[in-house]
Order: C-alpha cells, then sequence, then structure tokens
C-alpha cells in the first residue's frame, strides 16, 4: 500500500470510529432553598447546538445519564426569547425533538470513557440537581481526565466537577482555570436568591480559577484537556473549541 492510500486509510478508519459521549441530566426538578421544586432539565441550546456540530463533523454522540433515564428538556430553553429568535427556537426543538441521542441513553455506570475521544457536558440547571453529587459522574470525568480525553462543559454543566473527588475526598480538578454560569447571570435570570447554592461560589471554594467574561456574552476557558463555557451563548462556541482540539489529536497520530 502506498504512503498516500495509508494515509487514506487511517484516516477512515478513524471517520468509522470518531465518537463523543455527551454526560447529560436526568433530574426534571431542581431543589431551592425553601424545598420547593423549580422545574429544569438540560437547556436545550447547550445540547442542540454542540449536537449539530459535532454530527457534521462525522462524529457519533452517544448521551448518558443517571440510571439511564431520558434527559428532560427545560421547557423554558424552548422559547424564542431564550434564544434570540423564533427561527432559532424552531431549529433548536426540532433537533431536541427529533435526535435519536437523546431518546436512548446509557446508564453513567456502565460507561468506559475510553471508548470515546471526547467527553461533553451541557448545562441547565438539572445538573446542580443531580450531576454534582453523582459518583458515578465523579468516577468518569476523573477517568476521561486521567485518559487525556478532551472534556466541553458548559453553563450549569461544571456542576459535575464537584463530584470528581478522590477516596480522600480532594477534586481531581480543584485548582483548574474554569468558567461557568456566574452569580450575576444567575441573579438576572431571577434564581439567585432562591438557589440553595450558586456554581461560581461553589466552584471557587473548591479550589476552582473561575474567571468570567460579561454576563450573556460568549466566553470559554481552556486548561489543558478540561475546556468550559460560561452560557447557553458559549455552547457552540465551546463544542467547535472541543472539534479543534480532537482535530489536531487526528493530525498527530496520522
Amino acid at each position: 500500500m502506498t504512503e498516500g492510500k495509508m494515509t487514506e486509510a487511517k484516516m477512515t478508519e478513524g471517520k468509522e470510529t470518531k465518537k463523543i459521549l455527551f454526560v447529560m441530566t436526568g433530574a426534571d426538578e431542581w431543589t431551592l432553598n425553601d424545598g420547593s421544586k423549580h422545574k429544569t432539565g438540560f437547556w436545550a441550546e447547550e445540547a442542540a447546538a454542540p449536537l449539530e456540530v459535532f454530527r457534521e463533523a462525522g462524529y457519533t454522540v452517544t448521551v448518558a445519564t443517571p440510571g439511564g433515564v431520558r434527559p428532560p428538556v427545560d421547557e423554558a430553553s424552548l422559547a424564542p426569547d431564550a434564544v434570540g429568535s423564533a427561527v432559532r427556537a424552531e431549529r433548536i426543538r426540532t433537533i431536541v425533538e427529533t435526535a435519536a441521542e437523546l431518546r436512548d441513553p446509557v446508564a453513567l455506570a456502565d460507561v468506559d470513557v475510553t471508548d470515546y475521544d471526547a467527553v461533553f457536558v451541557p448545562g441547565g440547571h438539572g445538573p446542580m440537581e443531580d450531576l454534582a453529587s453523582d459518583d458515578d459522574a465523579g468516577r468518569l470525568l476523573i477517568a476521561a481526565d486521567r485518559a487525556r480525553k478532551t472534556i466541553g462543559i458548559v453553563c450549569h454543566g461544571p456542576a459535575i466537577l464537584l463530584a470528581a473527588k478522590d477516596d480522600d475526598g480532594v477534586n481531581t480538578f480543584s485548582g483548574r482555570k474554569v468558567t461557568c454560569f456566574g452569580n450575576a447571570e444567575e441573579q438576572q435570570a431571577g434564581l439567585a436568591d432562591k438557589a440553595p447554592w450558586l456554581l461560581e461560589d461553589r466552584l471557587t471554594h473548591e479550589g476552582f480559577r473561575v474567571t468570567l467574561g460579561l454576563p450573556w456574552t460568549v466566553h470559554t476557558e481552556a486548561d489543558g484537556n478540561l475546556l468550559t463555557g460560561q452560557n447557553p451563548a458559549s455552547s457552540e462556541t465551546l463544542a467547535r473549541e472541543v472539534l479543534q482540539r480532537l482535530r489536531k489529536q487526528v493530525a498527530v497520530a496520522i
């Protein structure tokens, strides 16, 4: 086989095995500080936009949730004012309602992260309820980091980092630079005073170096293999940055 055909064969082989794991919430309610329940789930744009990016690049996406339950969408995230226009809202709704990936998730406990090229975690308030304290989510994230997998996490998704503790209770990711849905954004969204805790505060308390852009603007951070996005507007940009990392890895491997 000539060198050119060998390279082509390697690229073809890579296309057949390109896989990304979406770790998603299974919670459809968020417990507020007075014990009441706020309807929630995943934020539609934060799953739909990255899913579209990865599909177009030829990646197969597998969704994993606690217990393998179907991830619930936050209905508020499907409204036109949540994404800026009726046209975009309809596009996002169509993706969410038709995506086969979202209908048949696997259980986090059953995932071997070495089977995937990258891990991506969409946000929404759901992860604040379950992923932030889910042992399987924590173990998976630690395993992904040790395997040097690219990890992308957006908005409230970085709550999952709180679960990534070793046997001594030390957070594996502590000290890393990250961004997340900030206190100012939570305040402007109207839920800061009702929240049992704020993500920016918790991450800071755990030793993360939290950086933020202006509220609602696109802002991402990268620290080694860990890439984070601040808010829904950052989800597509973050997905493309994850994709760029993966392409560089493929180029090096070839």
